[in-house]
């Protein structure tokens, strides 16, 4: 395999959007388990007490993460997240008001690997989203298994994700003083495992959890299309029913993590490696659907909603798309 290398003369400006890719996929992969580990031999060491306070205090923070997070505006600000928008580059697209007395369920598509549109757009203040949308507090929901992680934890909370527990969506829903906006990855991570350039593949039509959460709690909708989301990284083919598929099925059922076999580029070179490709990534908000509260939805309730969820995303995709081919 050819290589091709990096030229020596890149501007230094493009060497820090490199450089904030690498922190945010070391934090993806392998952060957590740095972590761990760290808390491992401190609790291990001379220093042990600090790790037994620690532990302590994960006990009496245990709910944080399912009680809407403890978001940090600062480092939700940090400079870094501006290098790691213009690496792609990353935009967000408002279409329509969102009334900040509401509160809002948006349902984000697709999940692509890594989400990286959902987490510059939503857990940082990168692309503007509280000058977008004045009054309004995003929730990016993540898989609970990472709330567990000691140290790990509080650093993912500080840029506003929660855990995806019913418990934590129903809490955000259910502010009564509205402006609140959960973000829901709809199909999940069994979607990344079809997530590669030029292909399209969602687990939306099956997908109804959403739509009762938003019934019971009377949040309206919002339906999110991020495009350029499966362009960033490549995969190794696992056709339906091929034996890498099944393995991965396996682990993400047993684990709930599903595990994308992908690569892309690297830091020096460009022929291989796990950063993404510069590909750029715009995320569009759509129009809200009023929804209203119904404590116990039926499932013709729940049927009538999804379908003019279904409609109205349809609609995004194909204006949007229309309005790209027009200006091109």
């Amino acid at each position: 395999m050819k290589i091709e290398f990096a030229p020596l003369n890149i501007p230094l400006r493009r060497r820090l959007q490199t450089a904030a890719v690498v922190q945010w996929v070391f934090s993806f992969l392998v952060l957590a388990q740095c972590c761990l580990a760290a808390f491992v031999l401190l609790g291990l060491s001379d220093w042990w007490l600090l790790a037994v306070l620690y532990a302590g205090w994960l006990y009496l923070d245990r709910d944080t993460p399912v009680s809407g997070g403890r978001r940090s505006r600062w480092v939700r600000s940090w400079t870094v997240w501006s290098h790691f928008r213009d690496y792609f580059p990353i935009s967000l697209v408002k279409t329509a008001d969102l009334d900040p007395s509401r509160n809002y369920l948006l349902g984000f598509h697709p999940h692509g690997v890594l989400v990286a549109g959902g987490f510059g757009n939503f857990c940082t203040e990168a692309s503007g989203f509280s000058s977008l949308f004045p009054g309004l507090t995003p929730y990016l929901l993540m898989l609970p298994f990472w709330f567990r992680v000691p140290f790990f934890r509080d650093y993912i909370m500080c840029g506003g994700l929660v855990s995806s527990e019913k418990a934590s969506a129903s809490y955000v829903l259910s502010r009564p003083e509205g402006g609140q906006a959960a973000v829901i990855a709809v199909g999940g991570a069994p979607e990344s495992l079809d997530a590669r350039p030029g292909a399209l593949t969602l687990q939306v039509l099956q997908r109804k959890g959403f739509i009762k959460l938003a019934l019971k709690h009377g949040a309206w909708l919002v339906p999110v299309f991020s495009f350029g989301e499966n362009e960033l990284f490549d995969q190794m083919e696992n056709p339906t029913g091929s034996a890498l598929r099944r393995i991965q099925e396996h682990l993400q059922k047993l684990m709930g993590v599903a595990l994308p076999l992908f690569h892309a580029r690297g830091v020096f070179q460009y022929s291989f490696g796990l950063l993404p490709y510069r590909k750029p990534i715009h995320t569009v908000v759509g129009r809200p659907i009023p929804v209203v509260q119904t404590p116990s939805p039926s499932k013709e309730d729940i049927d009538d909603l999804h379908i003019r969820y279904l409609k109205v995303w349809t609609c995004l995709r194909v204006c949007v798309c229309v309005c790209v081919c027009v200006c091109v």
